[in-house]
Order: structure tokens, then sequence, then C-alpha cells
């Protein structure tokens, strides 16, 4: 994809990579972005920056709880009125919190589940679209586990499931909709600062391997540029790893487990 021109939504996308998402995208020729976040996300200040950088009418902020289904389907519509169309979703919201597990599974991923459907019926060419790409972020430890945020960790692994299988011929012949995922390393947001001690059985910090906690925390810019580098080259269905300041890597995961009985 050529982003030059394109319109975007972006939940969560006040702060932290969201915000960053935004940013690249501006800068290297998007059209108009739309930011969906809570009423309390400063949302109104993130556009005034985006304006202020690339001018007036580049972005909006629609306020909304990406739990709250009108809510993201009212937002959705309100985008593509605004717009007249969208071409580049991205379903980004998401938290980091297993003492509130239902919450977290209804943000990163029934929310994401529900925002990937909404981007195919208002990108899908079967519904009057003109085709178009999900990016849904999922993470590193969608493909490992993860000791101390284990419903985290399951949300993630559902993500890269969900785009799998929507990445399938099948859906894309109907739609002419890319549905892919960009798996981010650790990544220095307020998701990880604020991360430590919100676990389901208080397991401590200390409890993840030497490696994982001496791991540098990568800048959302990185993982910015890894969204546009995807957006540009991946393949339907396919997922990418986004870690240490690189370029993003594809994950390769096989469909059939190797060891069978």
């Amino acid at each position: 994809m050529d982003v030059k021109g394109k319109t975007a939504l972006i939940t969560g996308g006040a702060s932290g990579i969201g915000f960053a998402y935004a940013v690249e995208l501006l800068r290297n020729g998007v059209a108009h972005v739309a930011i969906l976040d809570l009423a309390n996300s400063n949302g109104n200040e993130a556009v005034k920056k985006l304006e202020k950088e690339f001018g007036k009418g580049k972005a909006i902020f629609l306020v909304c709880d990406v739990t709250n289904a009108q809510q993201l389907e009212d937002g959705f519509a309100k985008a593509v009125k605004e717009f007249g169309g969208l071409d580049i979703v991205i379903n980004n919201a998401g938290i980091m919190d297993d003492l509130r597990w239902e919450l977290e599974i209804s943000i990163n991923y029934t929310a994401l589940v529900r925002g990937t459907l909404l981007g195919m019926k208002h990108m899908g060419i079967d519904n009057g679209g003109k085709g178009g790409t999900i990016v849904n972020v999922s993470s590193i430890v969608g493909v490992i586990p993860l000791i101390i945020f284990p419903v985290y960790c399951g949300t993630k692994h559902a993500v890269i499931g969900l785009t799998r299988s929507f990445g399938q011929p099948y859906y894309y012949e109907k739609t002419k909709v890319r549905v892919v995922a960009i798996c981010p390393s650790i990544t220095n947001t307020q998701l990880m600062t604020e991360a430590e001690g919100r676990t389901v059985k208080g397991t401590p910090y200390t409890a993840l391997p030497e490696k994982q906690r001496a791991e540098p925390l990568q800048s959302v810019e990185n993982v910015a540029r890894g969204l546009l580098h995807i957006l540009r080259v991946a393949e339907n269905g396919t997922s990418w790893l986004v870690e240490k300041e690189q370029k993003p890597a594809e994950l390769v995961i096989p469909d059939i487990p190797v060891t069978r009985g």
C-alpha cells in the first residue's frame, strides 16, 4: 500500500504507540487520521499537536470507549462520514492489567474483533467500499508465554489467531480488505511503566527470566516506522515482529505443529 492520500482510523490513538502511528502516517502523506479514545485521554490535545505539525483538518478526535459497541460503531461511522471513507484501520487500544482481566479481554480482544468486523464492513467492496488494510496490534507475547501477565498474553495470542484466520483468501476475495498484525516487543510506553504489580497472582517482575528483564525498551517511533513498513509490504494474514530499533521481521508460524503423534 502507498499510504499517500489515504485515510486512517486509530483506536487508542491519543497517546503512546497509537499517537506515534498517527504522526508517522501523516508524515508520510496520509490525508486524514481519526483518533478514537476515551474522553479523559487528552485526545483534543493530540489533535492540536498533529494539526500544528501537519496542518488544519488533518486529524479529528472522536470520544470512544471501545468496550461500548455502540460508541465504537458510531466512531467508525463518524470517521467515514467526515473523510468520505476509510483505507486503514488500526486496532490499537489495549491495557496490560491482569487484575482487571475481564476488562483486559474486553479491550484487547473483544473490541479488536468488533473493530476488525467494522473495518471490513466500511472498507469491504462487498459493502460499497474500495478495500483497505486492517492492522491488529498484538505483541511479542502473542507468540511466547509470559509468566507475569498470562491473561494479557492470551489476548495477544488470540489477536494473531484472529488475524491469520481473517487473512485467508476467502475473506480477501470477498472484501479486498487485507488483515495483518503488528507485534511490538517491549516498548517505552505508559502501558509498561504502569504495569508492574498488575497481575492475577501478584507475580513479581523478578519472576521474568533475566534475559527478558534486561531487554532494552524500544521507542514508540521505531514501532511507528515498523507500521509504515508493514503497510507497504505485508501480505494478507501475516504477523510482524518489531523490536530493538530494527526493521520489522515477518513471523513464521506453522499451520500444523511439527510434533504430531
